[in-house]
């Protein structure tokens, strides 16, 4: 039985993407953090949002570095990959016998990026390889506005 991994994020870059260094291996990667954003009618017929924030780590080379020359704050992207999860304990008090608490926390790894932007040139989509990059959208079937 196969069990299915997936992801798709539409939203918006709140901040410019950052280039870090795994400390296990050494190896580069970029994160990238996305808003969304929820509204629905409340009780009182009012209408009430949620932001969410998604942190997403992009690990393939050639996708980490479209990312870091073409997307900029404030950019609509599309992000598919797979959800991820990471534990670590954290002291949780003072003195001798000092408690730790188990801490998880989320991310997206993104197996593709692409930005949706309507008023800005796309970025050009590198030579197909087995790392998935910044897609330019389709502008044949957007509407005018």
């Amino acid at each position: 039985m196969s069990y299915l991994n997936s992801v798709t994020i539409d939203g918006f870059v709140g901040a410019y993407p950052e280039q870090r260094q795994a400390r296990n291996n050494g190896s580069k990667f970029t994160v990238l953090s996305v808003a969304t954003q929820r509204s629905w009618e409340n009780a009182a017929d009012e209408w009430v949002s949620k932001v969410e924030w998604h942190r997403i780590a992009i690990f393939r080379p050639r996708l980490s570095e479209a990312v870091l020359t073409n997307i900029k704050k404030g950019a609509h992207v599309l992000v598919e990959g797979s959800l991820i999860s990471s534990t670590y304990e954290q002291a949780n008090g003072k003195g001798k016998k000092a408690k730790t608490a188990k801490i998880t926390s989320w991310s997206i790894r993104a197996d593709v990026v692409r930005k949706l932007d309507r008023g800005e040139p796309e970025p050009q989509a590198p030579a197909s390889g087995s790392d998935a990059a910044v897609l330019p959208s389709d502008t044949s079937e957007q509407a005018p506005f």
